[in-house]
Parts: C-alpha cells; structure tokens; sequence
C-alpha cells in the first residue's frame, strides 16, 4: 500500500523489515509517538500478511471516533493517499482542521510492557553520588536500556529521553536507531551531534542528510560531510553547501573518501579562479 507518507520509522515497515511483535504494537496503536505515523501505520496493517497483526489494526482503527480521525484526515500534511485509504471507509476530511499531533489511540503508560523509564532527573542506584557525577544520567539510562528488548528498546527511543536517545542512537538493530529519528522530542542540536559520530550506521547518517528541514542548520552540513561514515552521495551533494574553512578541512582530512576530496578540491579552485 502506498500512502504517499515518508518518515524514518514508516519506511521500516515499507520495506518488511519489522518483527511481528514490533507490528504488533504498532497495530494496537502504542508504538508510534504522533498521530501522523500511528494512523499510517494502522492503516499500512489492515494489509499485513499476519492475520494476527491484520485484525489488531482494524480493531484499533475501530476504536478512533470517525470524528477525530476526520479531523486529523483535514490536516494540510495529511497525503491524499491516506485520505483515499479512508474515504474508502466513509471517512470524509474536516477541512481547515487544526488538529494536533497527539497520537489518536492513547498509548500505554511508560512503564507498560517492561519499559523502564530513566529521566535526566530521576535517582539512579549510586545514590547521592549521583548528583555529583554529570555522567550519573547517562550511566542509569543505559542501565535500564540493557534490560529492554527491541520493541522496548524502539518505545523508548521515540517517547524516553534525551540521555536513552543519545545511547540508541548507536543501537545495533537499525530500526532501535532509526527510531530515534522519529521522537517529536528530538532537537536540532542533538542532530547535529548526531551527525558528527563516526560509530552510527549509515542508514541513520542517510537519513539525515536527507532530511530537508535538518540540513538547513550549517551544523548538520558541515558535520556530516567531514564524517567518514556519510555515505558518499549524501556527502557530494553537500559540498556546495561548506564555507572555506570546511572546504580546506576536508581536503586535508586523510580519513575521508578521496571522491568527496575530489570534489571539494575543484570547489576551492573554482573559488580562487574567481576571486
């Protein structure tokens, strides 16, 4: 089924790359942390190829009142695709609907299912050491991370925080880190440093880079173009984007693809031919 929506989290499911026990918790609406992926999602699973995970879809797209899914359907962002999906069910849009982002079905507590919640200001087992040690956060959240399982793993990463992100985001399993991506916490500069890590997947560095509205922060640009891991397509079709001072740190970067140098090489003599 195409709907005409992409996000990093949808695209997963596109390609059938999502345990059923994932697809499970997103057909009963508790996965997705807004309203444009949940309703996606839901609508994506009335065609999966588990009867299971087909009719866990259709019992929680059931469940929304027609009314506020006509309200959400009235969004300017919502696709004509997913509006199709539903006019099909005799579900016109409210047009002019100012409808938020909170998720249609409500979701779960944080605790549901196993999670363990770890915020920034919660005590950790070192007691009141924990105050005095600025990694103390960081160290809790990953205590409680190591207990998780993927579908687990996946929740906190789009509805935890800050220090659970900045610790999935490195998650060996692609759709944990991609997950990330999809927070509506998720800020610009966390991106940015996102960017700059050399130990994500190119898959997360991919999609970044491919994000129009975070490759507007310099930041991002410079950051991901200097990072070895950048797959090289995402790297090129930066370079008109650098200042001089990156141009020339690229190009005596020893760690970076000499394509990319290349590149960046012929920029900076295109610049002083014109100067």
């Amino acid at each position: 089924m195409d709907l005409g929506l992409r996000s990093p989290l949808l695209d997963f499911f596109k390609r059938g790359e999502v345990a059923k026990d994932v697809r499970l918790l997103a057909a009963r609406g508790t996965l997705a942390p807004r309203a444009y992926e949940q309703v996606a999602l839901l609508a994506m699973l009335t065609e999966d190829g588990d009867t299971e995970v087909r009719e866990a879809a259709e019992a929680t797209l059931a469940s929304i009142p027609n009314n506020s899914l006509a309200m959400f359907l009235g969004r300017p962002d919502v696709s004509e695709g997913l509006r199709g999906f539903f006019r099909a069910r005799g579900i016109e849009p409210i047009a002019g609907s100012d409808a938020g982002d909170d998720p249609l079905v409500e979701a779960e507590s944080p605790g549901d299912d196993g999670v363990i919640e770890i915020s920034a200001d919660s005590p950790t087992d070192a007691g009141d050491d924990a105050e005095a040690d600025p990694d103390a956060p960081r160290q809790g959240a990953a205590q409680g991370i190591a207990q998780m399982d993927v579908a687990q793993r996946m929740k906190a990463a789009m509805k935890g925080s800050k220090e659970q992100r900045a610790i999935l985001i490195r998650d060996p399993n692609k759709l944990v880190s991609v997950s990330v991506l999809s927070s509506p916490k998720l800020s610009e500069s966390e991106v940015e440093n996102f960017a700059k890590m050399a130990n994500l997947s190119e898959e997360v560095l991919r999609i970044i880079g491919a994000n129009r509205a975070w490759i507007k922060n310099y930041g991002v640009v410079a950051a991901l173009t200097r990072n070895p891991k950048t797959p090289l397509s995402i790297s090129l079709n930066l370079v008109q984007r650098l200042n001089d001072r990156d141009l020339k740190m690229i190009a005596m970067d020893r760690n970076l693809q000499e394509p990319l140098k290349l590149a960046v090489r012929k920029r900076i003599t295109a610049a002083k031919g014109l100067k």
